[in-house]
């Protein structure tokens, strides 16, 4: 599986900077990079997609605590979304309680939990876990 769109949905444009700048340093340099500042934003826009027919992203990296719509209320209503592929996605986060990590486990499409700062071993693990070619 080859990674062509990576989409990110964190609020702290710090955070999103970093990540872009690992993402085009570790060989994601032609993936396609989506970029959304709340849940809300990213829903809208990714069912857009879907309602087009357009592919998903392969990957979501996903922050927890956001305005306006938080990366739970996200998952809840994009759970019950129909994907031709489904996306990966990965919770980034400056913390996780044991709460957390039972509660991200219990939907489908979440993979794993990586703690901000985001740093190159964490994309490495992230090709590793799922199979992805860049």
């Amino acid at each position: 599986m080859k990674v062509d769109t990576v989409c990110i949905i964190d609020d702290d444009p710090i955070c999103v900077y970093g990540t872009k700048i690992l993402l085009n340093h570790n060989n994601f340099v032609s993936a396609n990079i989506l970029v959304y500042e709340d849940g809300e934003e990213a829903l809208i826009n990714l069912t857009s997609q879907l309602l087009n027919r357009q592919r998903m992203p392969d990957i979501i990296l996903l922050d927890l605590n956001m305005p306006i719509m938080n990366g739970w209320e996200f998952l809840d209503k994009f759970q019950k979304l129909t994907f031709t592929n489904k996306p990966q996605v990965f919770i980034v986060s400056s913390h996780f309680d044991k709460k957390a990590i039972e509660k991200g486990r219990s939907y489908e499409l979440v993979r794993d939990f990586i703690s901000k700062p985001l740093i190159a071993k964490n994309l490495n693990d992230i090709i590793s876990m799922s199979k992805i070619a860049v």
